[in-house]
């Protein structure tokens, strides 16, 4: 009971704070904010506050993650009439899903991925092209990105399979920045100008409507938050499963240490090609919903800078953790637009995190807990 009652305290505490970033408008304030946040965090880790709101969250996970979506929930309702919160917060939550399949990649498999952006903006494209010359059911086209994905995925599976390192880190930047151009010279995906989709529809239902429900009126954004919370939680079930299971304990042994995973009889080949499918899958699925929701899709936004982006976020959160590249994504994405003194040197302010995180603490903010294949996650 007391360790419950330390992890709803901690919940609210960051609720509280989350809700003041989000509502906060003047850049002393946001200042005021961030530095407020920077020194909680610094003087909870030496004094080591964190270890029992660790211990807790660990020994009550499902109790956590319901604490957790409770948050979003109550954050959305409060900021329900603030259209640029809210976008703020469902980008945060797509982000989210897109780097938990990444993390299936790098974290679980060791599969390095430079190209995530394009995997996301496959999905967006896939989106686009579907909505806008097929009848399709628009929860089937989240799905169809998903899939198209996956299957772009496997151009670069031969070559990934036939370096490591450093070399196979090359493949998908190559990849990257060949899918950019490949968009600016295709003119039946709009070229350079890109594609405007239009709203999404669940049935009679269209996202882009206003919400009255009598005394409650709340923006558009709060539909496209509840269909992100339902894919975070899809994607956090995946790879939460993929992680306790025997699979999990494979993809780790082919990271750690691939020659002693051969001589022991596992084939290599299939479990990064399984990693990589599915982890671009998710990544799909996720550029999918991005692109209705922004309503407009471009090259721009898909370029080798937000594939950065998305590494980065792994290596602040910490390789393998979900929950730390949950914490690194509300960091990376509402920090810049809330901030907008860096705004204009965001990509410098992302580099220096990660190589402080890098020096400092290796493990990232938020590390990997010790697997228990019986029972909750060692913290």
């Amino acid at each position: 009971m007391r360790s419950r009652a330390i992890a709803a305290l901690f919940t609210a505490l960051v609720t509280a704070y989350a809700w003041l970033l989000l509502r906060a408008e003047s850049q002393g304030a946001i200042a005021a904010l961030i530095l407020v946040g920077i020194a909680a965090g610094i003087l909870a880790m030496r004094t080591q506050l964190l270890r029992p709101v660790a211990r807790s969250l660990g020994s009550n996970e499902r109790f956590a993650q319901g604490l957790a979506f409770a948050a979003v929930v109550v954050i959305a309702l409060a900021l329900r009439d603030d259209d640029f919160a809210l976008l703020l917060l469902t980008r945060v939550l797509i982000v989210i899903v897109a780097c938990l399949g990444l993390n299936v990649q790098f974290g679980y498999a060791g599969v390095v991925n430079f190209a995530g952006a394009s995997f996301f903006g496959v999905g967006g494209y896939t989106a686009a092209v579907l909505a806008s010359s097929a009848r399709l059911p628009h929860l089937l086209v989240l799905l169809a990105g998903g899939v198209t994905a996956a299957l772009a995925g496997t151009v670069l599976l031969l070559p990934i399979l036939r370096t490591r390192g450093h070399y196979a880190a090359l493949i998908t930047i190559a990849f990257a920045l060949l899918f950019r151009t490949f968009l600016e010279v295709n003119d039946a995906l709009g070229g350079p100008q890109g594609l405007k989709l239009g709203e999404m529809r669940i049935g009679p239902l269209r996202f882009n409507d206003p919400i009255s429900a009598g005394p409650f009126e709340g923006s558009f954004y709060l539909r496209y938050i509840a269909v992100a919370l339902v894919l975070v939680a899809l994607a956090f079930a995946v790879v939460q499963r993929l992680d306790r299971s025997w699979v999990g304990v494979a993809l780790d042994t082919v990271r750690l240490d691939e020659i002693a995973a051969a001589s022991f009889g596992m084939d290599i080949a299939r479990w990064k090609i399984a990693a990589f499918t599915v982890g671009n899958f998710i990544i799909g699925v996720a550029g999918a919903l991005s692109a209705f929701m922004i309503g407009f899709i471009a090259p721009n936004n898909y370029s080798f800078a937000e594939s950065l982006i998305f590494v980065s976020i792994l290596l602040l959160g910490g390789i393998g953790s979900a929950w730390g590249l949950s914490l690194a994504t509300a960091i990376v994405i509402l920090l810049p637009e809330k901030f907008q003194i860096i705004q204009e040197y965001r990509f410098l302010m992302f580099a220096a995190l990660v190589v402080l995180t890098l020096l400092f603490r290796p493990v990232g903010l938020v590390p990997r807990p010790l697997r228990r294949l019986v029972g909750p996650p060692l913290s």
